[in-house]
């Protein structure tokens, strides 16, 4: 079992230091919905697996929040974790490391596994 209580920081120290760290509110916490710890954590199981680099990921996270900003995102830091997962669903398709077909797919069967599951329990994918 992983240990969840890691800070940013230990987290960082553990990615060499390299890596871009998200932004905590004022009250310390860095996720407001359970979506966003997972897409930071899928962040960090690619990179830990060779899949691509921290510059590579910054590069691409300050691609989408670029684009964001020119459609008139307000950058107001409410939209961070949107921009986190566009860009992780772009360095998925980039590194043709799945489709976008199969983004979609899993998106609702994530969306389906936690309308199904009660509130506090873990989200299981069914095969």
């Amino acid at each position: 079992m992983q240990n969840t209580q890691l800070t940013l920081e230990d987290i960082a120290q553990q990615c060499g230091g390299e890596m871009p760290l998200p932004a905590q509110e004022s009250n310390g916490t860095v996720f407001t919905e359970p979506w966003q710890a997972h897409a930071f954590a899928m962040t960090l199981q690619l990179h830990e697996k060779g899949l691509f680099t921290w510059t590579e990921w910054a590069a691409a996270l300050t691609d989408e929040i670029r684009k964001a900003q020119s459609a008139g995102d307000a950058d107001t830091g409410t939209t961070y974790y949107t921009h986190w997962l566009n860009a992780l669903e772009a360095m998925v398709l980039t590194k043709q490391l799945g489709t976008a077909d199969q983004i979609h797919d899993l998106e609702h069967a994530w969306e389906a596994a936690a309308a199904r599951t009660p509130h506090g329990q873990p989200i299981v994918l069914e095969n």
